[in-house]
C-alpha cells in the first residue's frame, strides 16, 4: 500500500521495547509517505558518544546541566528525508552503533537534564513539517497530540534474533539468541522502571505484534491508518 496524505502536516510516533522493529518500520514509513524519519534513540547515542569522546566520567552525568549538554557541540539538522546528527562538524554515523556507546546509553537516557534537552530539540523538529519518529516516549511524552500512534511489541527470543541479525548480518546461533534476550530483558525493565518517561503503550496507540508478522504487513497496516486519517 502507498499513498500521500493531501493533510500539509502529521506527526506519526512509532514506539516499542527494544528489537521491536520500530526504527526500520519508521524509516518504511517515512520514506513511501515522503516524509521526513526521526530515530530518537541516535539522539540518546549521540550525546553518549559525546560524552565518551569528552572523556566526562559516568560519575559526573547526574550532575550535567542542559547548559553542559549543550556544550558538547551535538546538532540535529533536518534534512530532506531524515534528521542528521553532527558532533561539532563532524556527520555522525558508525560511530553511533559502538559497543561503548551502545553499552552506556540507557544511563544517558534516564538522566533529567538530557531528557529536558532532547524534548525540545524533538519539538522543534517536529515543528518542520510532517514527521514519523521512533522511539520508546514518542507518543506518550514527546508528541502526545500526534496525529498516529503506533506501539510495537514482538516476543523477546524474536526480538534477540532480529537484533543479532540486524548488527552481525548474519543469521544467529541459539546460544547467542539466549544471551541476547537476557541483555534486551535487562533493558527492558530499565526502560519500564524509570522515573522519567518510562516506556509505556500510549494512550489510543494502534498495537501491533509483528513477532508472526511479515515486514509488508506491518508497513501496510500502518499506512492504511494514516489513509483512514486522512480520507
Amino acid at each position: 500500500m502507498d499513498g500521500r496524505p493531501t493533510k500539509t502536516r502529521l506527526i506519526i510516533t512509532v514506539d516499542g521495547p527494544a528489537g521491536s522493529g520500530k526504527t526500520t518500520t519508521a524509516k518504511e514509513i517515512a520514506a513511501r509517505l515522503g516524509y521526513r524519519h526521526l530515530d530518537s534513540g541516535a539522539l540518546y547515542r549521540a550525546l553518549t558518544y559525546a560524552l565518551l569522546k569528552a572523556d566526562i566520567p559516568e560519575s559526573d552525568w547526574a550532575a550535567l546541566t542542559v547548559d553542559d549538554l549543550s556544550g558538547l557541540g551535538v546538532r540535529a539538522e533536518a534534512s530532506v528525508a531524515v534528521v542528521d546528527l553532527y558532533l561539532g562538524d563532524a556527520l555522525l554515523g558508525d560511530e553511533l552503533r559502538t559497543p561503548e556507546v551502545t553499552r552506556d546509553v540507557p544511563a544517558v537516557a534516564k538522566l533529567r537534564a538530557v531528557r529536558t534537552w532532547l524534548l525540545d530539540i524533538q519539538r522543534r523538529l517536529g515543528l518542520r513539517g510532517s514527521l514519523v519518529a521512533d522511539g520508546r516516549d514518542m507518543g506518550s511524552v514527546v508528541f502526545p497530540d500526534a496525529d498516529l500512534k503506533v506501539f510495537l511489541v514482538a516476543s523477546l527470543e524474536e526480538r534477540a534474533r532480529r537484533r543479532l541479525l540486524q548488527d552481525t548480518g548474519r543469521v544467529p546461533t541459539a546460544s547467542a539468541v539466549e544471551a541476547e534476550a537476557a541483555r534486551i530483558h535487562a533493558r527492558d525493565a530499565i526502560d519500564s522502571e524509570r522515573e522519567l518517561s518510562p516506556l509505556q503503550c500510549p494512550e489510543g496507540a494502534l498495537e501491533l505484534d509483528t513477532t508472526e508478522l511479515e515486514f509488508e504487513e506491518q508497513v501496510g497496516a500502518i499506512l492504511k491508518r494514516v489513509i483512514d486519517l486522512t480520507e
